[in-house]
């Protein structure tokens, strides 16, 4: 049976890298599947169909509205100015600006793609007028951006609790940890690359001037900042769950772009819906494929199976982590976050369970895997994105964005894997871990 897998991840690979559509990949590799093992279609579409609308799932959709919102209100420009003022002014400051606002971004849209799509078309020209080079701009800010999978909310730590059954919302803390220690690194690294750029920097501010912009900053990105505070405090308040967050997310976000901001216009408004609708229709179906497969996995039990290969090879924790996180790195680099968690998560806890690992701290684990990839090419879709934004072309962003990803991203990977608390002191200390 095993062999049988093996081949099916072969075709689903082939059909990836030959540009065909995700949701068509694994309806492939399901079709290949049904081949060499008995399987009723029906009744899997009507499991599979049964568990898609389960209400949780709706928090998806809400969340990719509300980055969508978030990107053309005109957020992300008033976060942008209030971090610059306490810290845009030093050298490389410009770049640990990009850093926290992507991860204060992060706490409000629970995606990747809307911290690069809200702030890159502000922030990149910024920084390469700074003089920074414009590779390592557009790298940054996209690198950065990937924080919105980590700092809670995240959709795919909603979509992680939901295949597994824990609870989503120590999954949420289950991040925080390797997330801000993500935002300290990253700064760390622009503050040591920024020292041998020949940056322009703005001039110093008095005192006086510099108490009128904090002032006048905060009060303009008031509105803005009240978002994160009530959309993750109610949640950890328990005033509502995170389906009626991601609801909470649209509700505030419309009248602050709309009547605030007034970065939101109804020709604006009306392509960002139709773009989401989209997004989600292309997701859910590819959720719900990716889930079918994943599920005739498990019911010829090929969990069980992996298990007894995989501790066949060694019984070794550490080595077998080890083989886990390279999985995870592979899967990420070959589909988007979403398809990953659905297709892996199943498979993979029950062998991690094996080990001692808990399914809170794995999911911090399969959460900053699958973000990294995410970056790393050949899926990428953040980092394309980035390109896109950063007018830049790829072998000018792959250099810088490789330097973050290896010296700064991969170590609080392996760091989340083998240091527990990272990752379970913050659920501990709320009591959502005992």
């Amino acid at each position: 049976m095993i062999t049988i897998v093996l081949f099916d991840m072969l075709v689903l690979v082939v059909l990836l890298t030959l540009g065909v559509p995700l949701p068509l990949c694994f309806g492939g590799a399901l079709l290949f599947m049904s081949f060499f093992v008995p399987v009723s279609m029906k009744s899997l579409f009507v499991w599979g169909f049964n568990q898609i609308i389960n209400p949780i799932l709706l928090t998806i959709p809400l969340f990719i509205l509300a980055g969508g919102v978030m990107s053309e209100s005109g957020i992300a420009k008033y976060l942008l100015n209030f971090v610059n003022v306490f810290i845009g002014r030093i050298k490389g400051g410009l770049g640990v600006v990009s850093v926290v606002t992507c991860a204060i971004i992060g706490a409000i849209s629970g995606s990747g793609f809307t911290g690069v799509a809200a702030i890159g078309p502000i922030l990149i020209p910024q920084m390469i007028n700074e003089k920074y080079p414009q590779g390592y701009a557009s790298a940054l800010v996209t690198c950065s951006s990937i924080l919105g999978l980590l700092i809670p909310p995240s959709t795919i730590l909603i979509i992680y609790g939901w295949v597994t059954e824990t609870s989503i919302l120590a999954c949420f803390l289950s991040t925080v940890g390797p997330g801000l220690l993500i935002v300290i690194v990253f700064s760390i690294m622009n503050l040591f690359f920024a020292r041998n750029m020949p940056l322009i920097l703005s001039p110093s501010l008095s005192r006086k001037e510099k108490k009128q912009q904090i002032l006048s900053s905060t009060w303009k990105a008031l509105p803005a900042l009240s978002m994160p505070v009530i959309i993750l405090g109610g949640i950890y308040g328990g005033v509502f769950t995170p389906t009626e967050a991601a609801a909470v997310a649209v509700i505030i976000s419309l009248p602050i772009g709309f009547l605030i901001y007034r970065g939101l216009k109804l020709n604006n408004f009306y392509r960002l819906v139709v773009e989401s609708a989209t997004s989600v229709g292309t997701i859910m179906i590819m959720i719900l494929l990716a889930l079918m497969l994943s599920q005739v996995f498990v019911m010829n039990r090929i969990p069980q199976a992996i298990i007894s290969f995989m501790f066949g090879i060694t019984t070794n924790k550490f080595l077998l982590l080890f083989m886990i996180n390279i999985l995870l790195f592979i899967i990420g680099m070959l589909v988007n976050d979403a398809t990953g968690m659905v297709l892996a998560a199943p498979l993979l806890l029950p062998l991690v369970k094996e080990l001692g690992v808990s399914p809170v701290q794995f999911a911090a684990i399969m959460g900053t895997n699958l973000a990294m990839g995410g970056v790393t090419p050949p899926y990428a879709s953040i980092l394309y994105l980035g390109m896109r934004v950063g007018k830049v072309e790829f072998i000018d962003i792959l250099k810088p964005t490789m330097i973050f990803i290896l010296f700064g991203y991969v170590p609080v990977v392996f760091l989340t894997t083998y240091w527990p608390p990272l990752s379970l002191y913050i659920p501990r200390l709320l009591g959502f871990v005992p």
